[in-house]
């Protein structure tokens, strides 16, 4: 069973409303319906919002995370088309392999003039950025008029003492001029305000859409409870491969 927006999880034990209880295929690993709630979710939430159809195309930054391989494996069921946004040089051809369209490498390329080459043969319009900061607004600079960019992390404040690198310096013109739109999203948020029948119905949309391999969700890392703080270090840690997972 996958709960519905309850708290306190964490435990070997929950009381929860039946409303806020759903099935999980006997089909699905442990490790898979563990994360159904967080990525997959996310995922799909951010790119039916949007709207993204057959011949459409997405820029998204921080591609090569969980939710990044999500959102490829639903530009495959969808029709869609990507421009991934990915740190290191390491992980273009897994980006590759995996369906993206156009993959570009802020480690040694200039992103706003990658997005320009890209877009000047095809406007795009919608946007996701898990980074903030310069590269939210570049990537915001780079739709078109009545482009939209929906943030859901700020993976470039990760440590930072400085407020000024805290947010996204968005450019005036792009939305005085451009009319081009930013927004955010919160799981959590999402979850409060949202009435809990149609949280339940998207829910078993990604339970549906996972159980028959349209979303892949890479297998997590299991770590006894007793070491989270190696659950941490290593959910801190570049590059860490499978989420990893507390079992108690």
């Amino acid at each position: 069973m996958t709960t519905v927006g309850v708290t306190g999880t964490w435990q070997e034990f929950v009381v929860a409303d039946a409303a806020q209880v759903l099935p999980v295929p006997d089909s699905l690993s442990v490790s898979t319906a563990a994360q159904l709630i967080v990525s997959p979710l996310t995922a799909w939430l951010l790119v039916t919002g949007l709207d993204l159809g057959p011949g459409d195309w997405l820029v998204q930054t921080a591609a090569g995370s969980t939710v990044g391989q999500l959102v490829l494996d639903l530009s495959h069921h969808l029709g869609f088309h990507t421009v991934n946004v990915v740190r290191r040089r390491a992980t273009v051809d897994r980006i590759r392999a995996l369906g993206g369209t156009e993959v570009v490498c802020t480690e040694d390329e200039d992103l706003p003039e990658r997005l320009g080459h890209i877009t000047a043969a095809r406007p795009v319009s919608k946007a996701i950025d898990c980074v903030a900061g310069r590269v939210g607004a570049d990537v915001l600079r780079a739709l078109a008029p009545g482009g939209e960019l929906v943030v859901y992390g700020a993976l470039s404040t990760h440590r930072q003492a400085d407020p000024a690198m805290l947010g996204i310096p968005v450019p005036a013109d792009a939305i005085i001029f451009g009319g081009r739109s930013v927004r955010g999203f919160f799981l959590s948020r999402w979850f409060a305000t949202t009435p809990p029948r149609v949280a339940r119905r998207e829910l078993g949309e990604v339970i549906a859409l996972v159980e028959k391999s349209a979303m892949t969700v890479p297998e997590g890392q299991a770590i006894p409870a007793e070491r989270a703080l190696d659950a941490v270090r290593l959910a801190e840690a570049p590059g860490h491969g499978g989420k990893p997972l507390l079992v108690f």
